[in-house]
């Protein structure tokens, strides 16, 4: 049984005759039969824009109360915006209020092809939804009925991104103004920076605000995330067409830009200007790394696994093996991760920490040891040549961790499955 009902009424005509409110009602007493008792959402969605000229419509929902209809309404929330991207966005807030996941649509037959089309765009795999034909009166009923097109055109689609896009982008950013911390160390020749999670559009309490990755899994869809870069590129100043993420596989395999792409990797190199890399990271150290002699760069994720494999001197080898760069060229720049205040292990795994150095680990003999993965990351750049004033570690200069501080980041540890991302980028300015 659905958690959550909509009906669509987008563009549909009503008058003010009896027999049609007599038949509205008709409809909404279906509903409310059916579904009343299991949804905890029952909502009408009325709009008017350029999105039901296809079915020639330019009216917009006026639920009129009369008799028995006015009651009956307020059992049902109704959203009405002035574009269907609106409507529908808000409706998702509602749904995402009540963490709801399951929803049926009762959609007129002739609308459910571009209605399935905005919610491909705005909502995630975490969401099911079910569709149903609005059955109406028909031979002069208040409601008229089409059949269905099942086909919609390249223009239509481009459209519907256009709306989308054009209504994420009047939003304002939540919990405050971006921010983008960046390093000293770090010179002109690149731009560079990691994000913290203010500024950005994302609602969801543990997305909020400025979240950088979308999956299956999460609540985020692709349009959000990608509204989200699209803000940072602009207050970055980098071009968010040629930008490109880490593909996590928590190992120590490295993408050297211009060969070909593995499936996953913890690492990219580039010596191409005015391409953007990035680390994704909610815990994990995103890691930076430049050399302004060779003008190359990289990037990489740095977990407990891949530190332990070796992946941020993977990165640098890979400058050195590609781009010809020195190590006491390269600059390393450590991004916010969680920190040794609240990261634990099985001791099983802290083992490979204290192996590498005791000091990397607090209380051993505990069955879930503090691990400290920024000291041992530290531990072995330097052993592998980076100069020890090349190395910055931003929690340690700035104070934060990212499980400490939710006000400033996003913390798989802290918030668990549903979390955010915030990420370490670099490029080599044009």
């Amino acid at each position: 049984m659905a958690e959550a009902v909509l009906i669509d009424f987008f563009g549909l005509k009503f008058n003010s005759e009896k027999n049609s409110h007599q038949a509205l009602l008709k409809t909404l007493n279906a509903v409310r039969y059916h579904h009343a008792a299991k949804a905890k959402f029952l909502c009408i969605m009325c709009c008017n824009n350029i999105s039901c000229e296809r079915d020639g419509a330019h009216n917009n929902c006026e639920l009129e109360a009369s008799n028995g209809l006015s009651t009956l309404l307020r059992e049902f929330e109704t959203v009405s915006n002035p574009s269907m991207a609106a409507s529908l966005y808000t409706i998702k807030q509602k749904i995402d209020e009540k963490d709801l996941s399951s929803i049926k649509v009762i959609v007129p037959m002739h609308r459910k092809t571009l209605l399935k089309a905005f919610i491909d765009q705005l909502f995630t795999n975490v969401y099911s939804f079910e569709f149903e034909d609005l059955q109406v009166t028909s031979g002069g009923g208040p409601l008229k009925q089409s059949t269905e097109i099942n086909m919609i055109t390249a223009q239509e689609i481009e459209a519907i991104q256009n709306e989308i896009q054009t209504y994420l982008r009047s939003l304002p950013a939540l919990k405050g103004e971006l921010t983008i911390i960046t390093s000293p160390l770090i010179s002109d020749t690149f731009s560079h920076g990691f994000t913290t999670r203010t500024g950005g559009i994302s609602y969801i309490p543990t997305l909020s605000s400025f979240n950088l990755f979308s999956s299956s899994k999460r609540r985020d869809p692709k349009v959000v995330v990608q509204e989200n870069l699209r803000r940072l590129g602009n207050a970055a100043g980098f071009n968010v067409e040629k930008f490109y993420r880490i593909k996590t596989d928590h190992a120590s395999d490295v993408w050297i830009m211009g060969r070909k792409e593995p499936e996953s990797y913890d690492g990219i190199t580039t010596n191409q200007r005015g391409v953007t890399i990035a680390a994704l990271a909610a815990d994990c150290i995103p890691i930076v790394f430049a050399d302004p002699v060779r003008k190359a760069c990289g990037v990489a994720h740095s977990g407990w696994k891949g530190t332990l494999l070796g992946v941020a001197m993977a990165t640098v080898n890979a400058m050195i093996t590609e781009y010809g760069c020195s190590l006491e060229d390269i600059i390393a720049v450590l991004g916010p991760s969680v920190g040794p205040c609240c990261f634990t292990l099985p001791r099983e795994s802290a083992k490979g920490f204290h192996n590498l150095d005791p000091e990397c680990v607090r209380l051993f003999d505990s069955p879930n040891p503090y691990v400290d993965i920024r000291k041992a990351t530290r531990i072995l750049l330097e052993r592998g040549g980076i100069l020890p004033q090349n190395i910055q570690d931003l929690n340690q200069d700035l104070g934060l961790c990212t499980s400490c501080h939710p006000d400033k980041f996003f913390s798989h540890v802290r918030d668990g499955l549903n979390f955010g991302t915030q990420i370490g980028f670099i490029s080599i300015r044009e």
